[in-house]
């Protein structure tokens, strides 16, 4: 990797580490404290395809920074399957992306239980009842999917963990994105089956309803809006068949961006999607 997109900012490297969390997934862990030496809200982010848990380290900065009286946020940064540390060769293509997001589902419970367990090298530095997590694009789809399903691990049957949620380019169509015959068809064929049962659109009955923000550019080239506002269209039936308020579920776009091919990142709306983010995950947080 360019270590110019692997050098963490002063503040942020003085109350960081780089572990492996579930015995081998490779994971940034920040605090807004260098001693991690009290409970704080923890965000579990996901990055997108052909990223790391390195690339963003501005929005992880933001977070440790958070708050008043620098009460902040903490994080945890992984790199997905077949990515950064534990790149595998043809996992950051476009033919993996189900697999990468199988594998990633399966790890996220272990993960939190070994961060916010009661003994153990993070005892005491996240408060397990303030959790959140988000994702970009493919990490995006993570998040989605996860909170369509209970909580595994230690809490196994449980309903999820999670107090609210963010996403970013990303969609919980995966049928309309993956499957679709129209103008721009994904580059590569999936298994039908395998997307079906992937699909928060088609696990909606177990969607727990939470806090939910979209960020999304109208005129991105790789994960349309429609397919997102299609997905979000059909969540908000569900919280109202939940008794869930649909106002929970936020979105955030703009007509286009300035960024590479709409997708990678926001462009010159870069600072503002970053701080509607972080001023989301501090209201829901901090109850």
């Amino acid at each position: 990797m360019d270590e110019r997109f692997t050098k963490l900012p002063r503040h942020l490297e003085e109350r960081s580490k780089v572990v492996r969390l579930a015995e081998d997934v490779p994971a940034l862990v920040a605090h807004p404290e260098p001693g991690f030496d009290r409970p704080v809200p923890l965000i579990l982010w996901l990055h997108g395809r052909t990223a790391h848990k390195e690339l963003d380290a501005g929005r992880y900065l933001r977070w440790v920074r958070a708050g008043g009286g620098g009460a902040g946020l903490g994080c945890c940064a992984i790199d997905l399957p077949g990515h950064g540390e534990r790149a595998r060769e043809g996992w950051q293509g476009p033919e993996r992306t189900l697999d990468v997001l199988d594998q990633a589902l399966t790890e996220i419970d272990p993960i939190l239980d070994e961060l916010t367990a009661p003994e153990g090298a993070f005892a005491g530095a996240f408060d397990g009842g303030r959790l959140a997590i988000g994702g970009m694009s493919l990490g995006g789809m993570v998040t989605l999917r996860r909170l369509c399903e209970p909580v595994g691990g230690e809490q196994a049957s449980a309903r999820h963990r999670f107090r609210c949620a963010s996403v970013e380019g990303a969609t919980g169509a995966l049928q309309e994105q993956y499957l679709s015959e129209g103008e721009n068809p994904w580059p590569v064929q999936h298994d039908p089956e395998q997307v079906r049962r992937l699909d928060p659109m088609e696990n909606l009955a177990t969607f727990e309803p939470v806090p939910l923000l979209a960020l999304h550019s109208e005129s991105d080239e790789m994960v349309p809006w429609s397919t997102q506002r299609t997905f979000l269209e059909a969540l908000a039936a569900h919280y109202q068949a939940r008794s869930a308020d649909p106002a929970l579920i936020g979105a955030m776009t703009w007509p286009e961006t300035g960024a590479p091919r709409e997708h990678l990142g926001f462009g010159r709306f870069s600072n503002d999607a970053k701080n509607a983010q972080t001023e989301f995950f501090e209201r829901w947080l901090s109850r």
